[in-house]
């Protein structure tokens, strides 16, 4: 018989064995490298270094975090609106879909000199385009999860003379749930990749910033270090979005199968 508790523990336990195995990797894998500070510094001397830039790294990263979370919350707000409208409305969903599958197709950093001519050098840039990266799975996701209601619950619930508004507000919606989180675990994080994509182009703070001043300074540790802030950033924000999913879905059977 399996030991619940003991299951947990080692569950619990895999992230931290997984973050050893890389950083004795990384130890091991900089130590075979010629001049490893320049090309592949080791994970101590990142670890100096982000002791030494520690007040330019926060500021930055509270400012890459800002972008990022508000790029993130424009997405959710008008991700949900049109995935509703596209997922109700078939004739919507034929008219609307083939534009957004264009516009998510578009790289984005082709996008970075017309924001920057119209809203200059700044957080709005930055902001516009973790929007821009984080919409497009929130509208998928919320439309599929309103294509999925069951055809037979439906037919019961029009059997029981319940509208077409209740039945998205009872059925429809439990079932899309699921999606919706799922969606805004995919979009978090790419929020954060847009926003570091637009700090790198054009921007005078945030991480990319920071990361463009040291490369061109050949401060390869410095690099690092702003990568290891981005990720964790986007780690904690990810775990954000499993937390309170769990909380909302928790009566679902699917969700409980995969924690």
């Amino acid at each position: 018989m399996i030991d619940i508790a003991r299951e947990r523990r080692v569950q619990n336990a895999m992230p931290w064995i997984a973050v050893a195995l890389l950083l004795l990797v990384w130890e091991c894998a900089s130590g075979l490298v010629k001049n490893s500070a320049l090309v592949l510094p080791a994970p101590g001397l990142v670890v100096r270094s982000i002791a030494a830039h520690y007040d330019a790294i926060l500021s930055n990263a509270l400012q890459t975090l800002f972008t990022s979370l508000l790029g993130f919350a424009f997405a959710v707000v008008i991700g949900v609106v049109i995935g509703f409208a596209i997922g109700i409305w078939v004739r919507l969903y034929k008219g609307l879909y083939p534009m957004l599958v264009a516009f998510n197709a578009i790289p984005k950093v082709a996008l970075m000199p017309l924001l920057v001519l119209w809203f200059g050098i700044g957080s709005v840039p930055a902001t516009i385009l973790a929007f821009s990266l984080a919409v497009f799975p929130i509208v998928v996701n919320v439309a599929t999860g309103l294509a999925s209601i069951d055809p037979e619950m439906e037919d019961v619930m029009r059997s029981l003379g319940a509208s077409r508004f209740e039945i998205i507000w009872k059925v429809g919606i439990p079932s899309m749930t699921p999606f919706l989180f799922a969606s805004f675990k995919i979009a978090i994080t790419l929020s954060f990749v847009g926003s570091v994509l637009a700090e790198t182009v054009a921007a005078n703070s945030g991480i990319g910033f920071l990361m463009q001043e040291a490369s061109s300074r050949f401060d390869v540790p410095l690099v690092f270090a702003g990568l290891i802030v981005i990720a964790a950033m986007a780690v904690i924000a990810y775990a954000g979005c499993v937390l309170i999913e769990k909380r909302v879905t928790h009566w679902s059977r699917h969700t409980g199968k995969r924690r």
